[in-house]
């Protein structure tokens, strides 16, 4: 009997007892749990956190027994243990069931924090406080909140536990009761979650919406962060869902007025207004006109003489600036302005100020292979061609007598506005030595000229007055065989019929071919025909006989005329000795 009731009383230890409060000493209560001892626990094991206990002799009270006697012969009991135990029995059926549990968070350790679980402690690990990372966890502690257990382990007294589980499970309840009430064009407020690049991030109770930068505000933001901050309040619509995708497109300038209706009226083309440089890229500048309405000045119709130039050097950002209203896109939302309409067109005022046929001065500002570039006023250039250098020489030699930076006299030859090209001359400045060369030269006509150059192509001469002519290979006879270039030397002295006087190209074009036929002709008509039966030699000849006889006569009339006038100068001198 005695073994079985040792063996009944040593199976007590390590269990909870109920006991009887006999006696309070100080800070230690006195507990009979009906062992041949009583058991001696401290008195704050009965306060809650803060305040004091209000035990009272005569109370019943669960505790747990450590061991049969200590040193004194006192059972040791303990009613934090007690508490504990009592805690694990109701985590683990929670665990078992899956239900949250209410903890509070009271310290913080290595990699989290500490949970008390009505006297079990737990380990909240620091990923699993919220959805999102939190900074400050301040708020958090010593407050009740409800926990989801992810593990324990009563042996070894570990318990895991996680608040985010408990926010996602809530999260996605929310979602779904969100999201089945989701409509187009339904107004809703939320809080900035994130900002990016790109947008923002709302959350909308449960479920994110993306605001894009382009819908938050009617006027052009760089970056959302420009007009939004994270934990700000916002008011949106959703503008677009997918039910499917689940993805939410938020806008916030959809609540505003739209700034584009009737823009046309309000900005009609050719008008200007004042507006401020919102932008710099590389093919242009925005202009902000107002609050949500921007327009385009693009590179081409910023200046009227700076080409291939950033628009940064013309402009800059927040700049204020008088544009021209070019074009009005109010479909596309799109404004055309213009910057250097504001400023009289150059090229016109070159035209009113120096009309054509005008001479001026101005720098050599290049040298091209095609002419030279040559500084007007107004900050233009105009192009002096190869061919307008020199009257007589190639451009390609005469453009080797100019450097840049020489000022230099040039005359205005055109003037094209709409392309804006202005065309010089410098051979202008004088009259063409051709025209007066040529001015006794008419087609048909027959000249004497020089051989200066003989090629395979032809005879080159040069007539009175400087003026030259060029006579084909073909053109220098009406015998083919004596169609030979060779047959002339330079120096030799050549009669030929004018066929052309071609200005542009500044030649007139001779043959001795056509000379030939023509005094063949006049031949014929004088002397006879092939047809009285005589032959074509015998024309000729007779027509070389009579030309021959009339030289001589003249030679002679002149030789008689010139004895008379001796005679009558020795009379009127012998006169003039007798008087």
């Amino acid at each position: 009997m005695l073994e079985e009731s040792l063996g009944e009383v040593g199976s007590l230890e390590g269990t909870v007892l109920k006991g009887r409060v006999v006696n309070i000493e100080g800070e230690s209560v006195i507990i009979d749990v009906g062992l041949k001892s009583e058991g001696r626990v401290a008195l704050r094991e009965f306060a809650k956190a803060g305040e004091d206990s209000e035990l009272k002799i005569g109370d019943d009270v669960e505790v747990y027994l450590e061991r049969m006697e200590d040193k004194n012969g006192e059972a040791m009991l303990s009613r934090d243990k007690a508490r504990r135990e009592e805690s694990w029995n109701h985590l683990e059926k929670a665990f078992d069931d899956s239900k949250r549990v209410t903890g509070t968070i009271f310290g913080r350790v290595k990699g989290g924090f500490t949970v008390d679980l009505s006297g079990a402690v737990a380990f909240l690990p620091g990923s699993q406080v919220d959805i999102r990372p939190v900074r400050d966890v301040t708020p958090l502690m010593h407050t009740p909140q409800p926990f989801q257990i992810l593990k324990m382990d009563r042996a070894r007294g570990n318990i895991v536990v996680s608040r985010r589980a408990v926010l996602e499970e809530d999260r996605a309840e929310q979602r779904s009761e969100l999201i089945a009430n989701l409509q187009e064009g339904q107004i809703l407020t939320g809080v900035v979650k994130n900002i990016t690049d790109y947008g923002a991030f709302v959350d909308l109770g449960g479920v994110d919406g993306l605001l894009h930068v382009t819908d938050i505000s009617w006027k052009r933001i760089n970056h959302p962060s420009e007009a939004l901050a994270i934990g700000q309040q916002v008011q949106v619509q959703i503008i677009r869902f997918n039910p499917e995708t689940q993805r939410i497109s938020l806008g916030m300038k959809q609540l505003e007025a739209d700034p584009w209706e009737g823009v046309a009226a309000k900005y009609p083309v050719g008008a200007k207004f004042e507006g401020r440089v919102t932008n710099i890229t590389d093919y242009g500048a925005f202009v902000e006109l107002e609050a949500g309405i921007e327009g385009l000045v693009h590179v081409s119709e910023m200046s009227w003489t700076k080409k291939n130039v950033h628009p940064g050097k013309i402009v800059s950002t927040s700049q204020q600036v008088e544009v021209v209203v070019l074009d009005v896109d109010e479909e596309k939302r799109r404004i055309s302005l213009g910057l250097k309409q504001v400023q009289a067109n150059p090229w016109e005022e070159l035209l009113e100020n120096y009309p054509v046929g005008s001479e001026l001065e101005g720098e050599i500002k290049n040298i091209t292979e095609f002419g030279l570039f040559v500084g007007l006023p107004g900050e233009i250039d105009g192009m002096v061609h190869l061919s307008d250098l020199d009257w007589n020489r190639p451009g390609e030699d005469a453009i080797q007598d100019y450097e840049k930076g020489q000022v230099i006299k040039v005359k205005l030859l055109e003037v094209d506005v709409e392309k804006e090209r202005i065309s010089l001359g410098v051979k202008q400045l004088e009259s063409d030595p051709f025209e007066s060369a040529s001015e006794g030269i008419r087609k048909g006509s027959t000249v004497t000229g020089t051989v200066t150059e003989v090629n395979d192509n032809g005879v080159e001469l040069e007539l009175a007055d400087g003026a030259t002519g060029f006579i084909r290979k073909a053109e220098l006879s009406r015998d083919r065989a004596e169609q030979r270039p060779d047959r002339f030397a330079v120096g030799e002295k050549v009669d030929a019929k004018v066929t052309t006087v071609d200005k542009k190209t500044r030649r007139i074009n001779l043959s001795i071919k056509q000379l030939q036929i023509a005094e063949e002709k006049q031949a014929m008509a004088e002397y006879g025909s092939t047809e009285s039966g005589a032959s074509l030699g015998d024309i000729l000849g007779a027509a070389l006989s009579q030309a021959k006889a009339e030289a001589e006569d003249g030679e002679k009339k002149s030789t008689k005329t010139k004895s008379a006038e001796d005679d009558t100068e020795d009379t009127e001198d012998k006169e003039d000795k007798d008087s």
